[in-house]
């Protein structure tokens, strides 16, 4: 048994709760069952008994019912941990939202993921009712549990580690309602309840915030470049001569010549603007062999990693020992990366230097030209000025590919330094309430864990010893 790791239990206590009758070591690990015996010492009750529903929202293809306006349908990519997100978001007819009356959500309503975001949990705090395809929708009683507690609590160890041990095995990332109903939720006096809940709204005020400052941050890109009412053209069809086509670009393809990317180019032009490989040095990251992935390490950053808000934690990790030279693939402080794979055209700023490796779909671009501030760039990179050079350039293909060469020639803009600084400013400032918001989210899980560990009253001081006092 030496370097092993046992754990001894009674057949009763093995078959309490293990709905599949499971005997594999996996779910019997020890943290697992430390965790199990914590939640039963504080008289947990099952999440079935708590809830004035717990569902699952429109099941199956919707792709001929998405429209261009609408009422919001969120999905499981839209699922992150505490809030939902408008990444990729799509919408529905009000008459389809009718008829899928069951899937539709509300204000303060529990989302989870059924699989691909696995563990996250959100509480949905728009006043816009929304619909939902493949998550499940849960409807805390608010006699029996506060759903901000709630939504905490699921995103808490405390709560990710119970999906973890049913759902593994056969069903691995991926959660049903039986295993849901039955997760064991432990019931915490009412006042701590509450401070959870006000410091999860303090949260999503300073990240609503966060998103008006960059909002704020692009109009004023726009409107300095007089194009705050621009919308590009709708037509999709244009007459060019072989020798302004083919012979110029190298593209047959009809997307590649639709009016909108003339008409951009053509606004561009009015202004001062750059080719991007003029601004920046661009550097290529690696794809390492399967041989270096490990679950701890360096982290391997990915495209689904990526957003212009910021980075997600992600899953897979490297080994040191599998690639050389590997302090060199460091991302540097004001680094910006960029998708050139899959979602082609994400642009992130790394605020400090890094200790992660990105894939080869993310390229590093380092600004050499003092014409423009790395902030600033980074907005335009993600402006509808760079996303429809990138949907013009890698589109075409089941998956997009944006080739180096046609990102170097990018045409940039560029407003007064002033305009810049300004910009750079609310951009600095949205990142720093998001990262307020990200700090007040980890203190409501940290206390949650420590009540339910420790007892309500050290939850309570970890609260106040944080720096929040409401």
């Amino acid at each position: 048994m030496n370097g092993l790791e046992a754990v001894e239990l009674k057949l009763s206590e093995a078959r309490e709760d293990n709905l599949s009758f499971r005997t594999d070591a996996e779910y019997f690990q020890k943290e697992y069952v430390q965790e199990a015996k914590i939640l039963h010492l504080n008289k947990a009750k099952k999440l079935v008994n708590i809830c004035k529903k717990i569902d699952v929202g429109f099941v199956g293809a919707m792709v001929l019912e998405y429209r261009n306006e609408g009422i919001k349908l969120l999905q499981t990519k839209n699922i992150d941990e505490f809030f939902t997100t408008d990444s990729d978001l799509k919408f529905i007819s009000k008459e389809f939202n009718k008829r899928l009356s069951k899937s539709q959500i509300y204000k303060e309503d529990v989302l989870i993921a059924r699989s691909g975001s696995f563990g996250k949990a959100s509480i949905y705090l728009d006043e816009q009712i929304a619909n939902s395809s493949d998550i499940i929708i849960v409807e805390a009683n608010r006699k029996e549990i506060n759903p901000f507690y709630l939504v905490t609590f699921l995103n808490s160890k405390l709560g990710v580690n119970q999906l973890l041990r049913f759902a593994s095995g056969g069903l691995q990332g991926h959660v049903n309602l039986t295993i849901l109903e039955n997760l064991q939720v432990p019931l915490l006096g009412n006042s701590f309840q509450e401070a959870i809940e006000n410091i999860i709204k303090s949260a999503y005020n300073k990240l609503r915030e966060s998103k008006l400052l960059y909002s704020q941050a692009e109009q004023l890109l726009l409107d300095e470049l007089g194009l705050h009412n621009w919308k590009p053209t709708e037509a999709n069809t244009e007459v060019k001569s072989f020798k302004n086509s083919f012979l110029e670009s190298g593209r047959l393809d009809a997307e590649y010549y639709q009016p909108k990317y003339d008409e951009l180019i053509e606004k561009i032009q009015q202004t001062e603007h750059y080719t991007l490989a003029e601004l920046v040095k661009i550097k290529k990251s690696i794809e390492p062999g399967s041989a270096a992935y490990q679950e701890v390490g360096i982290p391997f950053i990915r495209v689904a990693n990526l957003s212009k808000l910021g980075l997600t934690e992600p899953d897979i990790h490297l080994s040191e020992k599998e690639i050389p030279n590997i302090n060199s693939l460091f991302p540097k402080k004001e680094t910006i990366l960029l998708s050139k794979d899959g979602s082609v055209g994400i642009a992130y700023k790394v605020p400090n230097d890094m200790q992660a490796v990105t894939s080869g779909a993310i390229l590093h671009l380092t600004v050499t030209n003092k014409k423009v501030l790395p902030d600033y760039l980074t907005l335009v990179l993600n402006s509808i000025l760079t996303q429809l050079q990138a949907e013009r350039d890698a589109g075409g293909s089941i998956i997009q590919h944006w080739r180096k060469n046609e990102i170097e020639q990018v045409l940039i803009p560029v407003i007064s330094m002033d305009k810049q600084q300004e910009v750079a400013q609310l951009i600095q400032q949205s990142f720093q309430l998001k990262k307020q918001s990200e700090q007040l989210l980890q203190t409501a899980k940290q206390a949650v864990e420590i009540a339910i560990e420790e007892g309500e009253e050290k939850g309570m001081l970890f609260i106040k010893n944080a720096g929040y006092d409401n």
